[in-house]
């Protein structure tokens, strides 16, 4: 098999810490939302944070098939304020379209390496991003129709407290 160009390992191990970053990301959103009584949106956003560190893992383990050793990097602390609810969804939001680029990055360095095992990985990736992209945007719109109005917070609250996944 072909193994991994420098450049793209490089790539996929900052991708490691991105993803763990995410995780903290998400995490903080999360707490932001409970010290508000939003115990669902809080749910919801813990779910994001373990599906984050999901991700993370299965480029750490695919690094790890290539006969590669991953490198861990630092992982920085993550926003802790918002003004409100649509700012939290706003930063999601705009998150993960900063997470698609950086995973589009890597699938151009791939494409110029041949590298066909990382592209069939990391096509995973583009798939999942196309969801993340979609599920933030949603939340994201949600918030602004309610442009925080009680009665629409607690019903939002109440449907993202009901996630499955």
């Amino acid at each position: 098999m072909k193994p991994v160009s420098e450049k793209l390992s490089d790539g996929l191990n900052k991708q490691i810490t991105a993803e763990f970053e995410s995780a903290y990301l998400y995490l903080a959103m999360a707490d932001f939302l409970q010290g508000r009584n939003f115990d669902g949106m809080a749910y919801w956003f813990r779910k994001q944070a373990d599906e984050e560190k999901t991700h993370a893992m299965k480029i750490h383990d695919f690094l790890i098939e290539r006969h590669l050793t991953p490198v861990l990097g630092e992982i920085k602390a993550p926003n802790t304020q918002w003004t409100g609810v649509m700012n939290v969804f706003d930063e999601a939001y705009q998150h993960e379209c900063l997470v698609s680029s950086m995973i589009y990055d890597l699938v151009a360095q791939a494409m110029e390496d041949k590298d066909y095992a990382s592209l069939s990985m990391l096509q995973w990736f583009v798939d999942e991003q196309v969801e993340e992209e979609e599920q933030s945007l949603a939340l994201l719109e949600k918030a602004r129709m309610i442009d925080d109005v009680a009665s629409g917070l607690m019903v939002l609250d109440q449907q993202m407290g009901a996630r499955t996944d």
